[in-house]
């Protein structure tokens, strides 16, 4: 997408500026070519002196949105992604409601479940309906704060799910390759703990990160090429060192690496235990119930790895729109489904929720 910065200050004009004898103007005029703010004709630009130091920034500004997959036949692309936003608050509501109301599942694979289709709704609010506004608007704006906002609660209910993966996959290990003593090991208390525990830590951990985003100084080119706000493309922007972009990738990587690593070795283990399992019934239940948390991992980490494990390589700007909607908009849609096809004891406490009257004359009867 394409990012046009607009201030709100007066334009500096060279002539204007080369007849002044006023030398704080002129010192502002000089200040103008150093940030390389002239690259965009006519943007508005402020500059401050903070510790004799002066530095180009940029105040509140309005930013001009344009996704390169979405130009032509926006109103082709609104409905189908519209359907899907609405599929995905919806199922994953289902899904989150049908584990509260049945007691049957109040244990902590599915408590683990439901906390995770919540995420998954907000998750995909923080983007989608931008996504949305920006197919039908000509102006298609969003404000560098709005920018900043939606990178933070993408990001950090990314990384809260991420976390919760961590903790579903840790706990499928206890429950298969440690069954005698899991009831003791995962007790509600501390199930509850490990759920609060990766929202906390998901939002708190990246607050440094967006914090000192917000700090730098954005000059000159104001376009990047993506479907939402993103950090690298954002980064971008800032007129410093290049060599932040790369600290953020390995930043990253490294979370995503230690992630996968954990979630690998517990499903490596979980398989070796169950294929040990004598009974054909026994190794089938165990797969089915593994399944639809190994199918989401591969879907969730797979797309990230994608976007956030490649470095300095570079990918076109239409496989990069197609693998950021894969992680954003794909990996959601399909959780829902996975999770209530791939398990009866879910499937059973669906229909609870949506025809109680037909369960309750069936149970009756």
């Amino acid at each position: 997408m394409h990012l046009e910065v607009r201030d709100r200050e007066d334009i500096f004009d060279e002539a204007t500026f080369k007849k002044t004898e006023n030398e704080p103007a002129r010192k502002m005029y000089k200040i103008n070519h150093l940030c390389k703010c002239h690259e965009v004709r006519k943007s508005w630009m402020r500059c401050k002196n903070q510790m004799q130091e002066v530095s180009c920034v940029f105040p509140p500004r309005a930013v001009k949105v344009a996704e390169t997959m979405f130009e032509d036949g926006s109103l082709l692309f609104f409905i189908p992604l519209f359907i899907i936003y609405i599929f995905i608050a919806v199922g994953n509501l289902i899904v989150f409601f049908a584990v509260r109301m049945d007691t049957h599942l109040h244990n902590p694979m599915y408590n683990f479940i439901s906390i995770f289709s919540f995420l998954e709704i907000w998750y995909t609010t923080a983007t989608i309906p931008k996504m949305l506004s920006n197919l039908i608007s000509k102006q298609r704006t969003i404000s560098m704060i709005g920018c900043l906002l939606q990178m933070y609660f993408f990001y950090s209910l990314g990384n809260s799910e991420g976390i919760l993966l961590t903790t579903m996959a840790i706990d499928r290990y206890v429950a298969i390759c440690n069954p005698l003593r899991y009831p003791t090991l995962m007790t509600p208390w501390l199930c509850a703990q490990l759920s609060a525990g990766s929202c906390v830590f998901g939002f708190l951990v990246l607050l440094p990160e967006i914090a000192w985003i917000s700090t730098l100084p954005f000059c000159g080119p104001n376009q990047i090429h993506q479907i939402f706000c993103d950090f690298e493309p954002v980064l971008r922007l800032a007129c410093t060192d290049t060599s932040l972009i790369l600290i953020e990738d390995v930043i990253h990587a490294v979370a995503i690496i230690f992630s996968v690593l954990i979630i690998a070795l517990s499903y490596i283990r979980i398989i070796t235990v169950i294929l040990r399992i004598p009974s054909v019934e026994g190794r089938q239940k165990a797969f089915s119930i593994c399944a639809a948390h190994l199918a989401v991992f591969l879907m969730f980490y797979g797309s990230v790895s994608l976007m956030y494990l490649r470095f300095s390589a570079t990918f076109p700007p239409f496989l990069d729109t197609a693998i950021a909607l894969m992680f954003a908009v794909l990996a959601p849609f399909f959780n829902p489904i996975i999770y209530s096809l791939r398990n009866k004891d879910m499937k059973i406490a669906i229909k609870k929720l949506l025809c109680p009257q037909k369960m309750f004359t069936v149970s009756v009867g």
